[in-house]
């Protein structure tokens, strides 16, 4: 946390968690196991004598005992590393992958119109803004919450998502709005800068995660990204679990400078950051080509 200057009890603090009863269910579970491995091994001698009226023999009995402590106890760690994982990758990862997505963009002075896709509570929104406060641009920053909720969680309202930005002292830099983000409700090439955060693989989910409907709808927010990004604009998409399908589908757009960042575990998952820039546009003679981003 110190390479962003700030400190993490700061962020929770101003962002909360969005997806609280995760984390709230690991970790009461984590303590149920914990009870259940100390009565174990308090009452150890106890569950052998009970274990040997269904069990037979004694050795049988003192096995069985203390490969099920060993198993609770185990599950109980696990437990624990699980929730405290969730809490961590819910804010604090979240605020540090923000700063290193908006480090991917070469110069936000230049940037007019910026667009985060799933901005939730506004981590990367706000790290959007900041940026583009500390250049001094003109610029604004979109944030899109889904207009139905995703399959992970819930739209936190715009309010909330606003409240953290007037907390950041952004607010004259961001609007909120809903949409779908299989349709974006914002014209072609109109986004410099298009990011987001931990979202794309929720679209889709109610088809199965691992469904081809999914697939296909989470390709056809890529899509849409490239569609409303301008010509030179730049991309940086940090994501989970499906990294390796939109490299493919982004080289099949003809995106260039396509980079994937190394593996960072959030959400007990695999995830990356990817970046790309669209290209520029071509001329034939008098005639412009126009490429078909959908």
């Amino acid at each position: 946390m110190g390479k962003t200057g700030r400190d993490w009890t700061q962020i929770y603090a101003i962002y909360g968690v969005d997806d609280w009863q995760t984390p709230l269910f690991l970790l009461l579970n984590a303590v149920g196991f914990s009870l259940l491995s100390v009565a174990f091994l308090l009452y150890f001698e106890p569950i052998c004598f009970f274990l040997q009226h269904f069990l037979p023999g004694p050795a049988s009995a003192r096995f069985a005992a203390g490969f099920s402590g060993s198993v609770t106890a185990l599950s109980a760690v696990c437990l624990f590393f699980a929730a405290t994982n969730f809490f961590y990758s819910a804010v604090s990862l979240h605020w540090e992958m923000s700063q290193r997505i908006v480090s991917l963009v070469p110069d936000w002075s230049s940037v007019k119109h910026a667009l985060d896709l799933g901005c939730g509570r506004g981590i990367l929104l706000n790290a959007v803004a900041l940026q583009l406060k500390k250049s001094g641009s003109s610029g604004r920053v979109v944030g899109l919450s889904p207009a139905r909720p995703q399959a992970r969680t819930g739209s936190p309202s715009p309010n909330l998502t606003l409240r953290t930005a007037g907390l950041e002292g952004v607010q004259e830099y961001v609007t909120c709005r809903p949409g779908d983000p299989r349709t974006l409700p914002f014209s072609d090439r109109y986004f410099d800068v298009v990011v987001s955060a931990a979202f794309v693989h929720t679209v889709g989910k109610e088809y199965g995660a691992k469904s081809a409907a999914a697939a296909a709808e989470r390709m056809r927010v890529l899509g849409e990204v490239v569609r409303v990004l301008k010509a030179g604009g730049v991309g940086v998409v940090w994501d989970l679990v499906h990294v390796e399908e939109y490299v493919q589908r982004l080289n099949e757009l003809k995106m260039e400078e396509i980079r994937v960042s190394e593996r960072v575990t959030a959400f007990m998952v695999s995830s990356h950051i990817i970046s790309f820039r669209k290209p520029c546009q071509h001329f034939v003679g008098s005639a412009e080509v126009r490429l078909d981003w959908r």
